[in-house]
Parts: structure tokens; C-alpha cells; sequence
């Protein structure tokens, strides 16, 4: 299962570099990252997910509240949040038809024709991890010649 930690950084040089090498360091994997400043400029926001069990991502996260330059470590993924990522996916759309299917299936999930050329679309698409996943499953039979990931971010949603 994949799990997402959202963690508060000083932004700083090298905090990164910290960050994954100690999930590296550990034998675990990193599936997506994003990182980018907050509203304070001195802070930065991390979004890990990491696949593993309970114990792994237990591991992790008391690994990550040790480190100097890190401010809040949050499991984000048994609390109420929202997860986005976004993709930009070239695919092959040769023929007519296969450009049709290709454009009713992005309209489908709500995406977006950013591009277009002889024999192929781009199509930029925003979603939860699930959605993403589904969207690039059905598109595999067309060819998908390029893709670009931001990795998953998130944000805590407030209890009611």
C-alpha cells in the first residue's frame, strides 16, 4: 500500500538531498516526491509516498521527526485530505478513429487537449492517485510515447 507523508522542511540546501537518502538509506523506495515552498518562504512542504506496511512507514516517519532541519511529519494517509497529481501524456493518434477514441477518453476524465500534432495528442490531466492510475491504464492500447509525472501533493482536510 502506498502511503503518503507530508512533511514541513526548512528550505535549505542539502534538506532534500537529507531526506532521500535517509528513505533510501533504509532500503525503502520512494514512488513520488514533490517539493516546493510554502506561503512562508523559510519553510518548504514534502510529499513522500512510500509503498510498505504499517511498520515500514512507522520507521519512516519517526526517521523524518529526528531529522535537524524537518519541522512536522504528518501521515497524511488515513486523515481526511485531498490528493492531486497531474500528468502531461503524449500519445500516438495516427488515424482518425484512434484520435477520436483517444479525445472522448480524455474528456471522460476531465482532461485537457493541450496538443496536437500529425500522429499524436498531449493531454494534461489532473487527479487523485486512483484516477491518474485508470486514465494511463486505458490509454496504454493507444501508445503512450511520453509522460511527465508531478507526483502526488496533498493537503489535510478539516474534520467535521
Amino acid at each position: 500500500m502506498n502511503h503518503i507523508i507530508n512533511c514541513l522542511v526548512e528550505n535549505k540546501p542539502g534538506v532534500l538531498a537529507r531526506i532521500v537518502g535517509l528513505i533510501s538509506g533504509r532500503g525503502y523506495n520512494i514512488e513520488t516526491l514533490n517539493v516546493a515552498p510554502t506561503a512562508d518562504e523559510t519553510v518548504s512542504k514534502m510529499t513522500i509516498v512510500v509503498p510498505g506496511d504499517a511498520r515500514v512507514i512507522e520507521q519512516v516517519t519517526r526517521q523524518l521527526a529526528k531529522q535537524v532541519d524537518v519541522i512536522e511529519v504528518v501521515n497524511m494517509t488515513n486523515l481526511r485530505h485531498l490528493d492531486r497529481e497531474l500528468i502531461l501524456v503524449r500519445v500516438g493518434a495516427d488515424s482518425h478513429d484512434s484520435r477520436v477514441e483517444v479525445l472522448e477518453l480524455a474528456s471522460l476524465f476531465k482532461a485537457q487537449v493541450v496538443g496536437v500534432q500529425e500522429d499524436s495528442v498531449t493531454i494534461e490531466m489532473a487527479g487523485n492517485q486512483e484516477t491518474v492510475s485508470d486514465f494511463l491504464r486505458l490509454l496504454k492500447p493507444y501508445r503512450i510515447i511520453d509522460i511527465s509525472r508531478t507526483g502526488v501533493v496533498a493537503v489535510r482536510r478539516e474534520d467535521v
